[in-house]
């Protein structure tokens, strides 16, 4: 099943007067919608419980959570001891996630810093293939997704992930579209576009990881570096424009679970692309 909803709370969340994560759960499925990513962008902080009574919530509402890491996890770090950091990032990410009933954990891959793109690039798949060892006694199932990158320094192009995800088979993509046409300054113009990058993701991963990918959606201003911030769909200048994406989740049938990560209209436009893809599915049926 096709999953859709929001990156955090909409503003108008909070302008209703809803203060907590777990008051997300009922406000998002009410709006028809099946997805929520909590993210530890400073750190994760959650105590157990806290995140069990999120859980309950969201299971009795029928909304799917997934997280993100901490964003400054980089696995082309040259100092060992924050490569050691890294791994605990993702560890407690991971553990959050298993807590609220998810298994989806998306994190940054790294950036390139004093070295060339390939040597940083080398140095991230060795590190990344170590953090899946390090995981390993994890006595639950989890999916990490590994996320496209928005600028010019930070790794995380398609074809890099897509590497990154070849390393063991709990790695999905998550291809934030917003951040690839960002980091191809306008790449993505509409359905043909999407179906290179799929059809790539197919012939190097499989249909398995393929079909069940992560995705980040949002349109986001860019400049010659790259991503420079995170607009809503009432933007007409940066897009991308989601509907040649629906057209191929239709033609394929694709199930990934999408995400919304546009500035303060999260929630919105996730119903605004889940309207998209149930117009196209036409007579065939909704998709929710």
């Amino acid at each position: 099943m096709i999953k859709i909803g929001p990156s955090g709370n909409s503003a108008s969340f909070y302008e209703e007067g809803h203060t907590r994560t777990k008051e997300a759960a009922l406000w998002v499925a009410e709006r028809g919608l099946n997805a929520f990513e909590y993210s530890f962008g400073r750190g994760v902080n959650i105590k157990p419980e806290s995140a069990q009574e999120i859980a309950e919530e969201f299971k009795k509402n029928g909304v799917e959570i997934s997280s993100h890491a901490p964003y400054y996890t980089n696995f082309a770090n040259p100092d060992e001891e924050m490569i050691q950091k890294s791994f605990g990032y993702i560890r407690q990410t991971v553990i959050a996630e298993h807590y609220f009933g998810g298994m989806r954990s998306v994190f940054h891959p790294a950036s390139c810093g004093k070295v060339t793109r390939a040597e940083a690039v080398a140095v991230a798949k060795r590190n990344i293939a170590r953090l899946a060892e390090e995981l390993s006694d994890l006595d639950f199932d989890f999916i990490l997704c590994p996320e496209t990158m928005g600028k010019m320094n930070q790794i995380g192009t398609v074809e890099e992930v897509v590497e990154f995800c070849k390393l063991d088979h709990r790695f999905y993509p998550c291809f934030d579209f917003g951040h690839i046409n960002s980091y191809t300054r306008g790449g993505i113009k509409g359905y043909d576009d999407y179906k290179r990058i799929i059809d790539y993701t197919a012939d190097h991963l499989g249909d398995l990881k393929t079909k069940n990918m992560h995705v980040h959606f949002s349109k986001i201003m860019y400049g010659d570096k790259g991503e420079l911030k995170h607009l809503t769909f009432a933007d007409v200048k940066y897009g991308p424009e989601f509907e040649g994406f629906a057209r191929l989740i239709e033609e394929y049938k694709l199930t990934p679970f999408i995400v919304c990560e546009s500035d303060g209209t999260q929630a919105e436009d996730a119903r605004v692309m889940l309207d998209c893809l149930n117009a196209i599915k036409g007579c065939y049926g909704k998709i929710i």
